[in-house]
């Protein structure tokens, strides 16, 4: 991995850390890269309802078109339109500038290839190698007719995307009515137009987009309002989207939270009904709930586990032939349909799942039992993030925890990512029990290896 590219794209703060020289750099990159590949490569380009979004589109696209390559702007779309749009119209990429779940001021870079899965890490690097200035651009720019241009096709786009969505759905909605909550972000159109197509009743919120409000108190990250409109409305179902429309919270008829995890096995189990579900399998990763594992195994299926990413679900899912994977937070996979995760196609498909078997949705969800689960943060030197795996006296404190639990329930420690932390993560049936045992546990890796 690079040091420009983390494991989503380029991220940072628009007009700070992502700058539009940087777009405008990664366009020409992009384009050189590309080019070795194809003589005049194509790049699909969508963006969320980010105030920054217009300025890094520009600035790529002028990037792009300087050294050769032609743009197709499909304007304010989801993610997973890029990926399946890219496929649509024999693309060598697709770009979405986006920060998914982010506030406003953060904005990202994110390339697909021409078959709507991430950029290869090779071509990542060697985009990031001009970048870094490993590489120097070519002194002799394009001219004249080998200039690369621009066509705008927001409008076709959408419509190309609403059908490809709609094919997903056998069901009529006739005489219900749904909730759809669309983070100000890059649903805001596509989602209710899709859920009228089908006949249903749509309330939609979250839906007035201006550039700042993307995300803030609303979509799946903040489901609370959507709750309380769920209730008030009397409606059949609430769904809520991030600001890239990736993921999807689900809320139940009764105001209740369904989160990635169930939303998961419900549809899994419909899958395995009917028969689709590929080698009995369903992919999730380590922090997925105990509850989850019991009612696949229940259903006579198994869970591959993965590393926390959705790169790394997709990279297990590629190699196992897995059709259905995720995680909590709502990213799901349903790779018979798409290559990333697409909070509205998952929407249709928990819906079918509704329609399948002639259940609510809070009659769906009572079916999964999540254990509670407590996540302890503990902020620990540089060196404590590897250090504590070996240390006997952890190792000894977590399987106390462990013969404690009996069986019902597990420990899960493991270095953030991104931060100066460890996370303790504990699943049981007593949460006051492993809230105590969570603390106790952060406290001893504080005590031990804090900064």
């Amino acid at each position: 991995m690079g040091t420009l590219f983390g494991t989503d794209g380029v991220r940072g703060v628009a007009n700070v850390d992502l700058t539009p020289e940087l777009a405008y750099n990664l366009g020409r990159a992009a384009a050189i890269v590309l080019g070795k590949l194809h003589r005049q490569p194509a790049v699909v380009i969508g963006k969320d309802t980010r105030l920054s979004g217009d300025m890094l589109e520009n600035a790529l696209t002028a990037g792009i078109l300087s050294m050769g390559g032609n743009v197709i702007k499909i304007g304010v779309m989801p993610t997973p339109a890029v990926a399946r749009l890219v496929r649509i119209y024999d693309a060598q990429a697709g770009i979405v500038i986006s920060a998914s779940h982010n506030p406003y001021q953060d904005n990202g870079i994110k390339f697909f290839n021409g078959e709507g899965y991430k950029l290869s890490d090779e071509i990542e690097e060697d985009i990031e190698s001009y970048i870094l200035g490993e590489k120097l651009f070519p002194e002799a720019k394009p001219e004249g007719e080998a200039l690369g241009k621009e066509i705008d096709l927001s409008k076709e786009a959408e419509l190309l995307y609403i059908e490809y969505l709609l094919s997903t759905a056998d069901y009529i909605l006739e005489n219900k009515k749904v909730v759809l909550d669309c983070a100000n972000g890059a649903s805001y159109k596509i989602a209710p137009k899709v859920f009228e197509r089908l006949g249903a009743e749509v309330v939609t919120i979250g839906d007035s987009p201006n550039g700042v409000n993307i995300n803030d108190k609303i979509g799946s990250t903040h489901p609370e309002l959507l709750q309380e409109t769920v209730l008030r409305e009397k409606a059949d179902i609430g769904l809520a989207y991030d600001g890239d429309a990736d993921r999807l919270i689900v809320v139940d008829e009764e105001g209740k939270i369904i989160d990635g995890d169930k939303t998961i096995c419900i549809c899994a189990k419909m899958l395995s009904d009917m028969g689709q579900l590929a080698n009995n399998l369903v992919t999730a990763t380590v922090m997925s709930n105990i509850g989850f594992h019991r009612f696949v195994e229940n259903m006579g299926a198994s869970v591959e586990i993965t590393n926390v990413g959705d790169r790394y679900v997709l990279e297990s899912m590629l190699k196992t032939g897995c059709v259905i994977g995720g995680e909590q937070s709502g990213h799901i996979i349903f790779r018979n349909y798409s290559t990333t995760g697409d909070g509205i196609l998952s929407s249709l498909q928990f819906i079918k799942a509704m329609v399948h078997t002639g259940k609510k949705g809070s009659e769906l969800s009572e079916e999964v039992e999540l254990y509670p689960q407590v996540l302890v943060n503990a902020r620990v030197s540089r060196e404590g993030k590897t250090a504590y795996k070996k240390d006997e006296e952890i190792i000894s404190a977590v399987s106390a925890i462990e013969d404690e639990l009996e069986g019902e329930g597990r420990v899960l420690i493991r270095p953030s990512g991104t931060e100066s932390l460890v996370r303790v993560m504990i699943e049981g049936r007593n949460k006051e029990q492993i809230e105590e045992f969570a603390n106790n546990l952060a406290e001893l890796i504080r005590e031990k290896y804090g900064e």
